[in-house]
């Protein structure tokens, strides 16, 4: 195994501080046949310079500088370049588990083309971990140890961006980073889904994701929750949406509304349910609001679920399945 090449794929901007410490865990990596492809996204610190400097003592880097702002762009880049059977992506602010690129070569080797490996995650941070990071990631690894993560891929992306690994020839089969969709990490996870890639189940924490106030995720109007919604629309209307059936959007708080005005510039037909009672029999976008009752009078519905609280969602699953819906097919959770 270890004569199968790897190739990582690191964007890196503005992450002088914690460049050193991603790229040691790099080079502690027991897989030692490994390439870095590493790609300057004009960066206005000095990250450049610090990763000139690795680069003239390893040979395995190759660095260069992205053409077009963005990380998608710098992401393509970076995948010209690779020369590896394998492909695995890297943040340039995070820490690698040692066996990681080990684990989920083998993995992959093992199981073949047409499979992505992944592997636990765990977050960490000089100021501590927020309950909701917590919680997602919890969530994330109950999904990852099963292989079961598509089964909530409208909830939030289901295999994080620094920790999966994939044949080359799949990546470019799914054609990857080339549409200008973000976030882009979840755009690439519906595309896996779309191919039907299976995920391989794993229970090993393999990376280490650190949370900080300036980390793009927070500051990046790419990764604001109205993209999210979007992506979700596009790819609920590409791979699961049927029209023989009726739409049913239950809940009608901010992203009730979000995905109800979405259906509406798609021209898709809907039914509004909710349980606030100042709501129901109001009309919004000159929809109807009804009550939860009214799913009881129609037949052969698609719902599609924005009701954030935990436990209204552990009734409204448990309702579903008394009534024989399948999730995924006749219900999908869309937070």
């Amino acid at each position: 195994m270890q004569k199968t090449l790897v190739s990582i794929l690191i964007p890196f901007k503005n992450t002088f501080s914690f460049l050193p410490e991603c790229l040691r865990s790099i080079f502690n990596q027991t897989h030692t046949n490994w390439e870095l492809i590493i790609v300057d996204d004009f960066s206005t610190d000095k990250s450049y310079e610090l990763v000139y400097e690795y680069a003239q003592k390893e040979e395995r880097i190759t660095l260069l500088k992205n053409k077009t702002p963005g990380i998608i762009s710098a992401l393509r880049l970076a995948l010209s370049h690779s020369k590896g059977k394998l492909i695995t992506r890297m943040d340039s602010d995070d820490i690698m588990h040692k066996d990681k690129l080990n684990i989920l070569a083998k993995n992959l080797l093992r199981f073949g083309k047409k499979h992505i490996a992944t592997g636990l995650v765990r977050y960490f941070s000089a100021e501590g971990i927020s309950e909701g990071y917590k919680k997602y990631e919890e969530w994330l690894n109950c999904l990852t140890i099963k292989g079961t993560n598509y089964s909530e891929i409208y909830k939030e992306c289901v295999i994080p961006s620094p920790c999966w690994m994939i044949h080359k020839d799949d990546l470019i089969a799914c054609d990857a980073f080339n549409p200008n969709r973000y976030p882009e990490d979840y755009d690439l996870t519906f595309r896996f889904c779309e191919h039907q890639f299976k995920v391989i189940p794993c229970d090993k924490i393999l990376h280490y994701w650190r949370d900080y106030y300036t980390r793009a995720s927070r500051t990046d109007s790419h990764y604001a929750e109205n993209s999210f919604l979007e992506l979700k629309v596009h790819y609920f209307l590409k791979l699961h949406y049927n029209p023989e059936k009726k739409i049913v959007i239950w809940g009608a708080g901010k992203k009730g509304k979000t995905l109800a005005k979405l259906l509406i510039a798609n021209t898709i037909s809907f039914e509004w349910i909710c349980d606030n009672p100042k709501k129901i029999g109001k009309h919004i976008y000159n929809k109807l609001l009804k009550p939860f009752t009214y799913l009881e009078t129609i037949n052969n519905t698609q719902s599609i679920i924005t009701v954030a609280n935990q436990k209204e969602q552990d009734t409204i699953r448990h309702y579903l399945k008394a009534h024989r819906k399948e999730q995924m097919v006749d219900y999908f959770f869309f937070c």
